[in-house]
């Protein structure tokens, strides 16, 4: 009795790990997919930063005087343009996102980038911006003073850096004034786009929802569109319904690709990659040459000169190439394996993979960056 309760709490054990072994390989819906008109919207404003520690834009930046004697005279201050220094004031373009939903009188964050010859952002204010949408209306406004996280200091001779002094940052730093009209609750119909367009992920994601909500609420129109038809018991209730089927478990599916970086010698590998039945052999040809100086030195008051005689050691080694199979349908841990066995760095990794690309033994995307 005590040996059948014991297999029983095995198995029990077994299909657990496997249940969980099957959900952590799932993603949720939102994850994988947007709802159509759900977006942000790119935001777009020329402004000035004051307060820099002459820092700022020189006298060659003629934008910013211009700018500058504008702004006053809006202010009700009339100056000269040549009387202008502008060397404390620093012209910048000012970036934002709006957000989906985004209300008036909501904050968002902003990016102040220098488009003169500015030296540092530190320790400036940008002063009021109106940031416009792609139609050329303004959305939110800007100002506040900036953080830029990096420092610049330095002379004639040296100069002392870290990070990007003329990019900061406003945490915050914008109103927003107008809303992008959007009536999300009258929908019946939603439509889901995913991120990467795949049959096989599009399928098992109307699978899900259909079985969930029960019926044929969910319909794959291609490989990255889904359409939705908001139940009868949600329809005064959109943002329920959008809630309940967003958290849904789907297995996405993906492509087999293999892409690399020669010139930072990193590889990444998915879980696809296959290749069938290929002999690799690697051998490096190091070449080193090393180079001294003698000095002849005549002996004292022999009318001599002294000379230097320059001596050139080439040694030239060359690895023996080891020969590896690799089998078909060797899984991307055995692939590492092999590689690793004949000694393989990164660099030449990128070469071998090319080869075996151009032999037809490569069962996946060679993505070279």
């Amino acid at each position: 009795m005590r040996e059948s309760s014991q297999k029983i709490i095995i198995v029990l054990l077994v299909v657990w790990g496997l249940l969980l072994l099957g959900t952590a390989e799932a993603s949720r819906i939102k994850d994988l997919a947007q709802i159509e008109g759900v977006r942000g919207n790119q935001l777009v404003g020329y402004g000035l930063v004051v307060g820099l520690n002459a820092t700022g834009d020189s006298t060659k930046t003629q934008f910013t005087i211009q700018s500058l004697v504008n702004m006053m005279e809006r202010l009700g201050v009339t100056v000269n343009p040549a009387d202008v220094k502008v060397d404390n004031v620093a012209a910048v373009m000012v970036t934002a996102e709006l957000p989906a939903f985004a209300r008036a009188g909501n904050k968002i964050d902003v990016s102040v980038s220098s488009i003169g010859d500015a030296s540092n952002l530190a320790g400036g204010t940008l002063l009021m911006t109106p940031l416009n949408g792609a139609d050329g209306k303004v959305y939110a406004v800007a100002q506040g003073a900036l953080v830029v996280g990096s420092l610049a200091f330095g002379g004639k001779a040296a100069k002392v850096q870290k990070n990007h002094p003329t990019v900061g940052r406003i945490p915050d730093g914008a109103f927003v004034e107008r809303e992008v009209p959007f009536d999300f609750g009258v929908q019946s119909v939603l439509s889901y786009r995913l991120k990467d367009s795949d049959f096989t992920t599009i399928s098992r994601m109307s699978d899900a929802v259909n079985q969930h909500f029960g019926g044929n609420v969910a319909t794959a129109v291609d490989a990255g569109e889904m359409k939705v038809q908001v139940p009868s018991a949600y329809r005064n209730k959109v943002v329920d319904f959008v809630a309940e089927l967003e958290k849904l478990d789907v297995t996405p599916d993906t492509l087999a690709r293999i892409v690399v970086n020669e010139k930072t010698g990193t590889i990444v590998m998915g879980e696809q990659v296959r290749i069938s039945t290929v002999a690799v052999s690697h051998g490096n040809l190091s070449l080193v040459i090393n180079e001294q100086s003698n000095v002849s030195q005549p002996a004292p008051l022999s009318g001599g000169q002294t000379t230097v005689t320059p001596q050139t050691q080439v040694n030239v080694t060359e690895e023996e190439g080891n020969l590896v199979v690799m089998k078909q349908g060797v899984s991307i841990g055995e692939v590492a394996s092999a590689l690793n066995a004949i000694g393989a760095t990164p660099r030449d990794l990128i070469a071998i993979f090319q080869a075996i690309k151009a032999a037809g033994a490569l069962y996946a995307d060679l993505v070279v960056l």
